[in-house]
């Protein structure tokens, strides 16, 4: 496997590949790395790759950091995972995530990074990160998905009722409907999504379409609870038709001509890179991060944080029409009350829907740098 060329990049980041690093060679887009300066982790979400930080990237080394940004395991160009649905998704924890994280620091000759930064499912791996590692990772930054704390262990149970179960989000509908976490688990989804009707590209662009700024029926708010009747509530590419795949869900979506030609923040050039590296691997990888949620097999090592809090400088920075912030309902405010303690600022970006880091990297990256050159860790 060979890293991604130069010339979908830009100037001043390269691509290489790590090999042997946790039982993979992970492949990496960094800049800043012709100087001996402090580092900073980016870890990307779903379906996205390395590349989806490449905005941001430039603006980083060009404050003084070494960015550094893997593709994920289970994405693009890193390899040593596999791609088969039965292959067992022990793997793809978040600890062992972080074990990974740590690998690449360490071989690029850092032992400590100013930041750990994600979006999305990235954001997941960089919470934990910082919970559990609070001496390597210094600061945190989360996109899109806010970070709640860790499972708990339950307290002073003894002699007293069981607690009552958690409502069942696949309840039955007036019109009948399905959560995408629990979609995005099954067999069926790499192969939809893979190759659908409309081709990987069509499909690609109505994806970041619809969860997108550009869709201008985004306008998200705070759900009363974690209950179907709520959660119904939220565009279909995350309650889904029951009887649909995401493939057909997004394809109602799919932007017009002068709609995507309007998307600056992913001009036909870009999604090229990613429907390439995405008709190359399929998307079970990624898909393996929500089996691993949804089957509960891995929860349980987690609850070993139960009662812990992120105590080093963090932020919060999302895009003002994404939905991704409320997802989980009540999750952004105990971020802010418990999860994490010196929670410095929460900023949500004006333009900007899921793919914040995208849509408008300028704005981020300046918040981003505040954050880190307004902080002491």
């Amino acid at each position: 496997m060979q890293p991604l060329p130069t010339s979908v990049l830009p100037a001043g980041v390269r691509a290489r590949i790590l090999p042997g690093i946790n039982g993979l060679d992970i492949h990496l887009l960094e800049a800043g790395f012709d100087r001996k300066a402090p580092a900073v982790m980016l870890f990307h979400g779903f379906p996205e790759i390395a590349y989806s930080w490449r905005k941001v990237l430039p603006a980083l080394a060009e404050a003084g950091y070494h960015a550094i940004a893997p593709d994920l395991r289970g994405y693009g160009r890193t390899t040593g995972w596999s791609a088969d649905f039965d292959a067992d998704q022990i793997g793809f924890r978040f600890t062992n995530l972080l074990r990974d994280a740590i690998g690449v620091l360490y071989a690029l000759g850092h032992r400590t990074a100013e930041a750990a930064v994600g979006h999305d499912f990235g954001s997941s791996v960089a919470s934990y990160a910082s919970l559990a590692r609070p001496d390597i990772f210094r600061r945190m930054a989360l996109m899109s998905a806010p970070f709640p704390g860790p499972s708990a262990v339950p307290f002073d149970t003894a002699g007293k009722p069981a607690p009552a179960k958690a409502p069942d989000i696949h309840a039955a509908l007036p019109r009948p409907r399905k959560h995408y976490q629990w979609y995005q688990s099954t067999r069926e989804a790499n192969e939809e999504q893979w190759h659908p009707k409309q081709g990987l590209r069509n499909f690609l662009r109505a994806y970041y379409h619809y969860k997108s700024a550009d869709w201008k029926a985004n306008k998200p708010y705070e759900l009363r609870g974690w209950t179907a009747e709520e959660l119904a509530q939220m565009p279909t590419y995350y309650i889904m038709d029951l009887a649909e795949g995401m493939a057909e869900t997004v394809a109602k979506q799919m932007p017009t001509a002068e709609e995507i030609a309007a998307a600056r923040w992913l001009t036909d050039d870009e999604l090229a890179v990613y429907a390439g590296e995405y008709e190359r691997t399929g998307f079970q990888g990624g898909l393996n991060w929500y089996r691993a949620r949804t089957s509960g097999r891995v929860t349980p090592e987690l609850e070993i944080f139960t009662g812990r809090t992120i105590d080093q400088p963090s932020t919060f920075i999302s895009g003002k029409s994404d939905w991704g912030n409320y997802q989980s309902p009540g999750a952004l405010e105990k971020m802010q009350k418990t999860a994490c303690t010196n929670m410095k600022a929460i900023h949500m970006v004006e333009g900007a829907g899921h793919w914040v880091q995208q849509e408008q990297a300028a704005e981020v990256s300046r918040l981003l740098i505040k954050f880190l050159k307004e902080t002491t860790a």
